[in-house]
């Protein structure tokens, strides 16, 4: 049994991991100013980004779904690993050898799904299958395929193929020998139970890995290779495991990710050797689904990485056959084609030809070619609707035009539906108008069939009613703006904040949430420099969830003022106390207001005093808030 990370070690793990860096292993990012990057977030599906991520405080916080907390907490909720196990990941990447209290040692851990063991054991059987391929005699005809394909070998160790042995006894005995046991390899998917034990599940078969994005083998596609194989299926794939979810995975995407961010375009192909005919072609943002149709799930995945949202930028290419399966594919993905604000496009190679095949024939540059040559998916789904009809007919135009302008409704990007009403007029040979009046009757006619809001019923309401608003709710309001920027610049700069602890106390914050926060910022010691473990420390001592989630908020959102970072945090800690001044000036003109000067000259005399002293003190910080002046 592993023994507690000492608190230290913890520490130098959260310096040298920088959360920008993961999180982009599962999310593209893109600058938001004032040193925060905002990217689209994995935790719930979203249009707009909201997922919000401060490198310099190591923190991340969405404001769609709440979701907050540094690198340690991002590790454990996107890949489902306790704490101990996400540090251990955390520091073999950073090269950090832990220690452990009373004298433990790490070990295999399970969490409830097993996910640790089941990536080591598709680590493990990820190899032993690269190495069979490379070497096995068993495994020629794989080596030939690889070949007859046009790759390399090179190629094929790029792409991590494999080979699994006819015999199907290998691969159990090797990875029984690394100490995974007969139920791991069995819910891992990796190995099935017969008369005689377990088996190899892919046996015989031609392999690729498939990778999550962060590189880890999750699954495998197996190609049938021999006559004999009693699985007649040409592809068999893994199946549905606590760490593989084909709805979700994406062949390829661990090679592809980072063009598909910087490049804005996805390709999606339909098999693995599609994928590597791309990719060695030189189209390196192709990915293909695994033995499923693309879904609502893979369309997630692709549009955090494209920060795909309603700037219309980017393009999703699909590659299809040019035979009805797969223009019944084309028509489908066009269904779902709300999945993406990106702009979407298909490829459709006039003989028929998939990726691979092209490459084979024509070479590298036609598959570019044909990537380059796609067209608006709306345009082929038009073309295979039209198709249908009999346009030198009166009757049958009509008809064409009434199907044809469903489409429009369709088009993301308002100011090409007009572009496309004047295609549907040019291709069935009608009077644009026409088209555009039929556009309009069936806008009409979809806008009387959306179902209103039914009335509320007696009661109703009350039953219904939703629970009070949590009190951290109203701290966004208008009067509360200051208190927010000063509890930013404090939880993101402590160590320029510090110099003005002294002169702050909890009557500077009015709002209870804010009053709460600085009750525990001023129990924590105030760092010298920069340092990234003192939010988290901050963190882990506040209990009440609202505070922890405007905590977690004001860690990451940019501050509204620009310049000189230590001159920001200054004018917005003079501005709190400037609000302070304010308020006493204007309690203690009020008493003196209700105070007799000749009955209780004694107590006016003193007010009087004091309202002047508070006033010339409000002067001068308002002077010294406009001067910038920041101490050394």
């Amino acid at each position: 049994m592993a023994g507690r990370i000492k608190d230290e070690d913890i520490q130098l793990v959260r310096e040298r991991t920088r959360i920008d860096e993961v999180v982009e292993q599962y999310v593209t990012l893109k600058n938001a100013g004032g040193g925060s990057r905002k990217g689209l977030c994995p935790f719930h599906d979203e249009k707009s980004p909201s997922f919000n991520v401060r490198p310099s405080v190591g923190s991340y916080h969405c404001f769609g779904c709440g979701a907050g907390g540094d690198v340690f907490k991002f590790v454990m909720e996107i890949e489902g690993l306790s704490f101990v196990e996400t540090v251990e990941r955390l520091a073999a990447k950073s090269g950090i050898t832990l220690r452990y209290e009373d004298g433990g040692t790490p070990g295999p851990r399970r969490d409830p799904n097993q996910r640790p063991r089941l990536l080591a054991a598709h680590r493990e059987a990820g190899e032993f299958y690269a190495a069979t391929l490379q070497s096995s005699p068993d495994a020629q005809v794989g080596r030939q395929f690889v070949k007859d394909r046009g790759f390399d070998q090179a190629a094929a160790e790029k792409f991590g193929m494999g080979f699994a042995p006819r015999g199907g006894e290998q691969l159990v005995a090797h990875l029984k020998s690394k100490g995974f046991t007969d139920d791991e390899l069995v819910v891992g998917g990796l190995a099935s139970r017969g008369n005689r034990g377990l088996y190899d599940r892919f046996r015989g078969r031609l392999l690729w890995p498939i990778r999550e994005m962060t590189g880890e083998v999750i699954g495998f596609g197996a190609r049938r290779m021999f006559d004999d194989d009693r699985v007649e299926a040409k592809y068999l794939n893994t199946s549905e495991t606590p760490i593989y979810k084909k709805s979700q995975v994406l062949y390829g995407l661990d090679l592809a990710r980072r063009s598909i961010s910087s490049s804005g375009q996805a390709v999606i192909v339909e098999g693995y050797t599609d994928v590597m005919a791309c990719h060695e072609a030189g189209v390196t943002t192709a990915v293909a689904t695994c033995g499923t149709a693309f879904g609502e799930d893979h369309a997630r995945v692709m549009r955090r990485l494209m920060l795909d949202d309603q700037a219309f930028h980017g393009e999703v290419i699909f590659t299809f056959d040019g035979d009805e399966a797969g223009q019944r594919a084309a028509i489908k993905t066009f269904n779902g084609d709300q999945q993406f604000v990106a702009q979407t496009y298909v490829a459709v190679e006039p003989r028929g030809m998939d990726p691979c095949d092209l490459r084979l024939a024509d070479g590298d540059a036609a598959v570019r070619e044909l990537v380059a040559s796609r067209i608006p998916l709306y345009r082929f789904v038009l073309e295979n609707m039209l198709s249908k009809y009999d346009l030198d007919r009166g009757d049958q135009r009509v008809d064409a035009v009434r199907e044809a302008v469903t489409l429009a409704s369709a088009i993301r990007d308002r100011s090409k539906v007009d572009e496309l009403l004047r295609e549907i007029a040019g291709r069935v040979g009608t009077d644009v108008d026409q088209v555009r009046s039929e556009h309009r009757r069936r806008m009409a006619i979809a806008a009387k069939a959306t179902p209103g809001q039914q009335p509320v019923k007696p009661g109703q309401a009350e039953a219904s009613a939703p629970p009070p608003p949590s009190p951290a709710v109203n701290f966004g309001l208008p009067q509360f703006a200051d208190e927010r920027e000063a509890l930013k610049a404090i939880v993101q700069h402590p160590h320029l904040a510090a110099k003005y602890a002294d002169d702050l106390d909890d009557n500077d914050f009015t709002h209870p949430i804010s009053k709460v926060l600085w009750k525990h910022i001023e129990a924590m010691p105030w760092p010298t420099g920069p340092d990234s473990n003192w939010l988290p420390q901050l963190a882990d001592s506040v209990h009440d969830e609202d505070a922890r989630r405007i905590l977690s908020i004001a860690a990451v959102e940019p501050l509204h003022a620009r310049g000189n970072t230590a001159a920001v945090v200054m004018s917005d800690i003079i501005r709190l106390q400037i609000l302070t001044l304010g308020r006493r000036v204007a309690e203690v003109k009020s008493k003196l207001q209700r105070t007799n000067p000749i009955d209780e000259a004694e107590t006016y005399n003193r007010m009087f005093g004091e309202l002047i002293a508070l006033e010339q003190q409000l002067r001068d910080l308002r002077d010294r808030s406009l001067a910038g002046d920041v101490p050394s």
